[in-house]
């Protein structure tokens, strides 16, 4: 055998071999009735026609994956976008079944949905949780109504709060708002009384993200032409602080960098993300990450239809799916509208646990890593952990490394010394 050969033979095991179970399932909906300017996220208004396609084409992936990891166990759903409230309710639960009739989905998954306040009615809520979703992630983003409409979005403060209310009313008790800071032209006056306004609803799960201008926006342009001030990032990291202390008093748990929950209510599927466990995503641009590769779907809704149209109709392009344990990558390769993948080796494995599970009030926890890559985390950073604790950034507590309080402030410093 070559030693190119030789190196390869690890990669012949099967995907079920290689794949921990169970996995998070993530997915895509492209659809939004408008894009918000600030979204560089893959996503299209007024592609309305295309739904009907769309959904079978979802729904033939979904089969199709299940058929290929034959079977496997599934412990958190996330329907995101885009909007996925945007879609009529049938099409949810035609999604679901599929994906329960593809999956082994386990007994009290997480299963969650992302909506837009506005878009719920009292028989769309009862459809979501007859066919098992049980937690939703709202987009209110502000409560502050000039704020609301700079960001392009859809609905007022009232709009949302009531959104919020319908939905516990309907029974929806695990439920997240997600809010954002340091934008153009919001106050730290405006900032608190978003914050106060989101505590008197006293939601389970809070998510809170700070504006990043993304490349080719309408936001980005319009800073740049001077119609908007560029954001201020000493007041978004004095919003910040103001936003650890009022949910600090509230009794919220700061369980990640940008998230913060009830007893019993951190988000498990992006655990999965933080603590990089295997994840499928689903869909036109979603990404995934099993077996050793992170992989991601091409982007075009259009195409991703007409790929999974063609495999349909293309007996070969489902001859992996019937053997009995093909190689990892040609398992991947099999699926038609995979479009990138990337191998990932055990240092970037480690150096990517190190970057997410540190964004966890929990930590990186010595004895998980040293099962997990043979060693804790001193062997292999020994000099990068050193001049991190001395710069007071990071800690050794109760059996785990921890990002202390300064160095949740300064975290991309942090992460980015384990890629370098």
């Amino acid at each position: 055998m070559s030693t190119a050969e030789s190196a390869a033979a690890p990669e012949r095991t099967s995907m079920s071999e290689r794949v921990p179970m169970p996995i998070s399932l993530y997915v895509h909906i492209p659809f939004c009735e408008t894009k918000c300017p600030y979204c560089d996220f893959n996503t299209y208004a007024a592609i309305e026609p295309l739904m009907p396609s769309y959904m079978a084409a979802l729904r033939s992936e979904i089969t199709h994956w299940g058929r290929l990891l034959h079977r496997p166990q599934v412990h958190t759903i996330f329907f995101g976008g885009g909007t996925p409230s945007y879609l009529p309710a049938g099409d949810i639960v035609r999604i679901m079944t599929t994906i329960q009739a593809a999956f082994d989905v386990q007994a009290g998954a997480e299963v969650t949905l992302e909506a837009n306040p506005g878009d719920f009615s009292t028989s769309k809520l009862e459809a979501y949780l007859d066919c098992s979703i049980n937690r939703l992630s709202i987009g209110v983003q502000s409560f502050d109504d000039d704020i609301l409409r700079m960001l392009g979005r859809r609905h007022n403060a009232a709009d949302a709060a009531n959104a919020y209310r319908q939905a516990a009313t309907a029974g929806f008790d695990n439920i997240s708002i997600d809010l954002m800071y340091g934008l153009p032209q919001q106050s730290a006056a405006q900032w608190q009384d978003t914050l106060s306004r989101a505590l008197d609803l006293s939601p389970p799960h809070i998510s809170m993200y700070c504006l990043t201008l993304e490349g080719g926006t309408p936001m980005e342009r319009w800073v740049e032409q001077g119609n908007i001030p560029e954001p201020d990032a000493d007041l978004a990291a004095d919003m910040y602080i103001q936003a650890q202390d009022e949910m600090r008093h509230a009794g919220y748990r700061h369980y990640e960098i940008s998230n913060w929950a009830q007893d019993g209510k951190r988000s498990l599927h992006n655990l999965t993300y933080w603590r990089n466990e295997p994840y499928l995503g689903v869909g036109p641009g979603a990404h995934s990450y099993i077996g050793g590769y992170r992989f991601n779907a091409l982007k075009s809704p259009r195409e991703y239809i007409l790929r999974l149209q063609d495999m349909a109709e293309d007996a070969a392009a489902n001859a992996v799916a019937n053997t009995a344990s093909p190689a990892i990558r040609a398992t991947i390769d099999s699926v038609p509208v995979v479009d990138e993948v990337e191998h990932i080796d055990k240092n970037m494995e480690m150096a990517e646990t190190m970057m997410m599970g540190l964004r966890l009030d929990e930590g990186i926890g010595l004895g998980a890593f040293e099962q997990r890559f043979g060693a804790p985390p001193s062997v292999f950073y020994a000099n990068t952990l050193d001049e991190l604790g001395a710069l007071g950034l990071i800690c050794k507590q109760d059996g785990a490394l921890r990002l202390t309080h300064r160095g949740r402030m300064l975290g991309n410093e942090v992460f980015s010394r384990f890629f370098a």
